[in-house]
């Protein structure tokens, strides 16, 4: 369920169950942080995306109720991409919601469709966020609007989240991943070495 195409330096990670709304289950979030680890060798580009209409509506149901809300394995996902020498980048084909945030958090850029909505019920839901979440959130919006969506539950839409900085660019749906790799047509033709040099000296 998670497809993975490589290309001259360019990896696409594709989470692709479309008919549960890209929910996430604990062996697809493993295998996402192992490209992830994989990439940070080999890759001088990342792109995560998903199939069809949702980005990933978070947790699959019935590993929530098992404990996949709060198990470590979101936190190992965001960790080795946020640590990726290569330059990271969300394309966020929808919805966005829950424990999947923190993947788009972790990537070093944000694209996504206008139809794109962001929330991370947890005060709802009674769970924590993962703990680097918060953190990587306040830094992209500010504290205030990171309770928005923690603390106060909100839905925030895509023109929303761009005047926010929370995405850099809202594209529609037929050019989402053109764009990306018109992002990553640079690091692309640079050396792993390079990418890896210029990411480590931005904060």
């Amino acid at each position: 369920m998670i497809e993975l195409s490589k290309q001259d330096g360019l990896w696409t990670a594709t989470i692709n169950r479309p008919d549960k709304a890209n929910s996430l289950t604990k062996a697809m979030l493993s295998e996402l942080a192992d490209i992830a680890d994989a990439a940070a060798g080999e890759a001088r580009v990342l792109i995560l995306t998903g199939a069809g209409r949702v980005f990933s509506a978070g947790a699959d149901l019935d590993e929530a109720r098992a404990g996949l809300a709060t198990d470590a394995v979101w936190e190992r996902l965001s960790g080795a991409l946020a640590a990726a020498p290569c330059l990271t980048i969300a394309a966020l084909n929808g919805t966005l919601a829950g424990g999947a945030f923190g993947m788009a958090l972790a990537c070093d850029l944000r694209v996504a469709v206008p139809e794109a909505k962001f929330f991370y019920p947890v005060m709802k839901l009674g769970f924590l966020p993962q703990p680097s979440d918060p953190v990587r959130l306040a830094a992209l919006v500010g504290p205030a609007r990171t309770k928005m969506i923690l603390m106060a539950g909100q839905k925030v839409q895509a023109d929303e989240a761009l005047a926010w900085g929370l995405v850099d660019r809202v594209v529609d749906s037929e050019t989402l991943i053109d764009t990306a790799h018109s992002l990553a047509q640079d690091a692309r033709a640079a050396t792993p070495a390079h990418v890896a040099g210029i990411k480590a000296l931005v904060p």
